[in-house]
Formats: structure tokens, sequence, C-alpha cells
């Protein structure tokens, strides 16, 4: 699943002639194009979907939008580490190695 997230822009560079911003969406910071918003100031949210600013947000929207997904677990279904996420699809540890079963208790 593709989330719209909220993030907060913490710096704005010009790079090869485009916008682009170093966001934290929650402790998670990715570098997100700009070029839709071209007004966004650092310190300001934005709603981001596939690493593009697509909407200003308010401070305290994106804030309980965030806590609302990390409590449903969807800021690690989205940005988490692809190669972990797909360990445990397929029943293997991070590590490489398979899993102990779990014991099941009665």
């Amino acid at each position: 699943m593709c989330l719209a997230v909220p993030g907060r822009v913490m710096d704005i560079e010009e790079r090869d002639g485009t916008r682009m911003a170093t966001v934290d969406f929650g402790g998670v910071v990715k570098e997100v194009c700009l070029e839709y918003l071209p007004d966004l100031q650092v310190g300001e949210y934005a709603i981001v979907h596939v690493g593009f600013a697509l909407q200003r947000l308010d401070e305290e929207s994106a804030r309980k939008t965030l806590d609302l997904f990390a409590e449903l677990g969807l800021l690690q279904e989205e940005f988490g580490d692809p190669w972990e996420l797909a360990a445990e699809a397929g029943g293997m540890s991070p590590t490489g190695g398979a899993e102990a079963p779990q014991e099941v208790q009665q």
C-alpha cells in the first residue's frame, strides 16, 4: 500500500534545477521533491506521496496523522526496510535464516 504521509520540512536546496527537501516523517527522514509546492518553507508540513510534496498541512493535523499511522503500524509498512519486510513475509529472519517456530500456548 502507498500512503500520502505528512512530514516536516527540515531543509531545502536546489539540485539540478529541482527544488528538493529533506523531510522528517516522525523519525524517518527522506528526500522529497517540492516542485508542486514551490513556496513551501523549512519548518512547514506537507502531505507527501511517492516522493512528491502535494499539499501544505498544519502542524496539529500532521502530528495527529503521524501518531495514528504509527499506532496502526503504517509508518513501518510504508518506510520499513524492504528487505526486512520481504524476509518477514517469507517466514525468514532479517539475518537470512529461517525463524524458529513460535510455541503455541494452550
